[in-house]
């Protein structure tokens, strides 16, 4: 169905779907949920990771800040899961309520927000893991280098690439 902001002044197409509100709204809200797939089953491996650590032998050797940066690990591993299944819960609460469009909004904060938390999960455990293994300052050398690394592909090249696209007059 057409509506008139996919046409120009002369009637033609302009750039963008041909779709209703609605159907953009299941669209993006199919998007949201295979994002979540993603971004939940490495969070979850990493969960896993971090849980079977406290059940082996090595682990009564760790120092107590070691420990504490674990449990800090295990909670943030814990709310990067609850943070990004919020989205489903929330589809859950209002189904059937005809409130596809605000689940999807709240479905794109909740995975920024998830995102984050899985940037500091992945960036901290690869980081205790040297702590570990090394000791020393090698905590610093993956945690420097893989922050940066994060930072760079998750925030200043599409940070670019949205900058082009106005540049180029280029939205949505």
């Amino acid at each position: 169905m057409s509506t008139e902001r996919d046409t120009d002044a002369a009637g033609g197409r302009v750039e963008g779907r041909d779709e209703t509100p609605e159907e953009r709204a299941d669209r993006n809200w199919s998007e949201v949920l295979q994002e979540v797939r993603v971004l939940q089953t490495g969070t979850q491996i990493l969960t896993g990771f971090l849980l079977a650590l406290a059940f082996q032998p090595a682990f009564g050797d760790l120092t107590d800040s070691q420990r504490s940066f674990y449990l800090g690990l295990v909670v943030l591993s814990a709310l990067s899961s609850i943070v990004a299944l919020a989205p489903v819960a929330l589809h859950r609460a209002l189904f059937q309520q005809r409130a596809k469009a605000e689940v999807v909004r709240y479905g794109h904060l909740a995975l920024v927000t998830a995102l984050g938390t899985v940037a500091v999960l992945l960036v901290g455990v690869v980081a205790f893991v040297f702590d570990v293994v090394l000791g020393g300052s090698a905590f610093w050398w993956a945690l420097i280098p893989l922050g940066l690394l994060v930072f760079a592909m998750w925030l200043v090249v599409p940070a670019i690439l949205r900058a082009r696209r106005r540049t180029n007059g280029v939205r949505r």
